[in-house]
């Protein structure tokens, strides 16, 4: 039988990208999404013309009641999971944080944050040996702006995803004895629409220069380093970030 994998926001970008190179080496996969059903639907009919199990679950991952009907979902499809990618997250507009409301920042952390807590509660649950599951793999998404900070830009983004650094840590160390392992992908300027959502399209244009590589990144550049996390290829890799950021 297939690996099932559970990846949230993939409807577009990193997560869509992540989609595709996951079908194409044998998984089957939920699809999480939140407004985009267009994309999704895309993305789906493309995958399941090649015959690809695919399904799709419109779900905010920052409600809990949301995230345990999509895992529910994937209970009555599956009858199992083998990986999770917390992918989903959202930034917005460019600011200082002397500008910035709470409103904002309890809309950041309940995505990029809880969000990602609650995924990876509900995929322990079922992957965990201790509970009857197979083991399985974690890979969350943070971003090169934990370490630089996003000054003048989105510290809220920046400091939600160190607390996602601080997550694959501590519950990699949780799990490593129940056949999970939890690792994470830190993308630096990549070329997705998630820059318009701050309101700078061309943001990966202006800051290249700044990058060692003299370029942006793709999106399936990212999603290479997702699959080599969640292959057996990463067997003994836990706790761990892997970088693409082209030296950034």
């Amino acid at each position: 039988m297939s690996k099932v994998l559970l990846i949230t926001g993939a409807s577009r970008g990193i997560g869509a990208e992540t989609a595709r190179l996951a079908a194409e080496r044998g998984y089957a996969l939920c699809l999480n999404y939140l407004h985009s059903h267009g994309a999704v639907e895309k993305l789906v009919t493309s995958l399941a013309g090649d015959g690809h199990h695919v399904i799709t679950h419109q779900a905010n991952v920052g409600v809990e009641s949301e995230v345990m009907a999509m895992y529910q979902a994937i209970d009555r499809e599956f009858g199992r999971l083998d990986g999770l990618v917390n992918n989903a997250g959202i930034l917005e507009q460019q600011s200082d944080l002397v500008d910035m409301s709470r409103e904002r920042w309890q809309r950041i952390l309940d995505i990029n944050v809880i969000g990602s807590f609650l995924c990876a509660r509900e995929a322990v649950r079922r992957m965990s040996t201790r509970n009857g599951g197979q083991g399985g793999a974690i890979v969350n998404l943070s971003s090169r702006a934990a370490h630089l900070g996003a000054a003048h830009e989105y510290i809220d983004y920046a400091a939600s995803k160190g607390a996602i650094d601080a997550m694959t840590i501590g519950l990699a160390k949780e799990v490593g004895d129940q056949g999970i392992r939890v690792n994470a992908v830190k993308p630096g300027l990549i070329y997705t629409d998630i820059h318009a959502d701050s309101g700078e399209a061309g943001r990966v244009d202006r800051l290249k220069a700044g990058v060692p590589m003299q370029r942006g990144g793709l999106p399936v550049e990212v999603a290479e380093a997702v699959l080599w996390l969640l292959s057996d290829a990463s067997s003994y890799t836990s706790g761990s970030f892997v970088d693409v950021s082209g030296g950034r």
